[in-house]
């Protein structure tokens, strides 16, 4: 029998684990957000998932951007790179929700369901249990949106084209947000950190779908994504580029970390 409700893995370590100071930090970086001068919501978001005093800062960026559709987002699809169990595709999980300190996220199990047939789909609950490269975002949505529904899916070893298949069942409309969750380099020196975060920027802003896990964690499911937007005409911003020896850390080796909004083409908005 499977619990019906993924706890919290990583409060306390990668964000506060009471809920008033959560919420606390987590508004505070989205007061603190740059303007970015787009006015248009984004269909997809691409965001960093350390420790929040490293890049909750980042991920605001593009937070702040969904303030405006509160009440209209009423499913996310979230996707992140496994860091403990691998996996061969995407897992889905059997759960009913997760649970953040601010409470518990529905998951939308017709969505999952819709998944069932894919090849590249399985059900792991292993995958998700100590995962923190969805469970971070959590209180973000959970802050920006009202009542929501989350169609998580950790990813393994996947091509881009079974991770856009998989977005392609689950796009829907502007009721539907794809965030998918990456870090950018690790470990490297601070000047080696920025030269390569900046290649890896333009390819995202290139929509090239052959990103390696030295450029992103996350590379699996950004190539997927960035392969969909290609199909659907989206076109992506770069939101905030930084690591962690501007944010928290020292500057000897350090990870990167990036904020992109993906927006729907006007011509095809409709």
């Amino acid at each position: 029998m499977s619990l019906s409700i993924r706890p919290a893995a990583v409060a306390g370590l990668f964000y506060p684990a009471q809920a008033s100071p959560l919420l606390d930090q987590v508004q505070h970086f989205i007061e603190r957000a740059q303007p970015h001068g787009q006015t248009r919501p984004p269909k997809a978001i691409i965001v960093p998932h350390a420790g929040y005093i490293y890049s909750g800062a980042i991920a605001a960026s593009a937070y702040a951007l969904l303030r405006p559709l509160r009440d209209k987002i009423r499913r996310v699809v979230l996707l992140g790179p496994v860091h403990h169990v691998p996996v061969r595709g995407l897992a889905a999980p059997s759960v009913a929700a997760f649970a953040s300190p601010l409470g518990e996220v529905q998951l939308d199990r017709a969505a999952l369901a819709s998944l069932a047939d894919l090849p590249q789909v399985v059900v792991d609950d292993r995958c998700h249990a100590q995962e923190h490269s969805l469970e971070v975002h959590l209180p973000f949505l959970q802050s920006v949106l009202a009542d929501f529904k989350l169609v998580p899916l950790a990813v393994g070893d996947a091509s881009a084209i079974e991770v856009a298949e998989a977005l392609e069942r689950l796009w829907g409309g502007e009721e539907t947000l794809i965030v998918v969750s990456s870090d950018l380099s690790h470990y490297l020196t601070y000047p080696a950190t920025q030269q390569m975060d900046a290649m890896t920027a333009q390819a995202v802003l290139d929509l090239r779908t052959d990103l390696s896990h030295q450029q992103a964690c996350g590379a699996t499911p950004m190539n997927g994504l960035l392969l969909a937007a290609r199909n659907h005409g989206l076109k992506p911003a770069l939101l905030d580029l930084r690591n962690s020896g501007d944010t928290a850390g020292d500057k000897s080796r350090v990870v990167g970390y990036a904020a992109f909004a993906l927006y729907e083409d006007d011509i095809h908005a409709h």
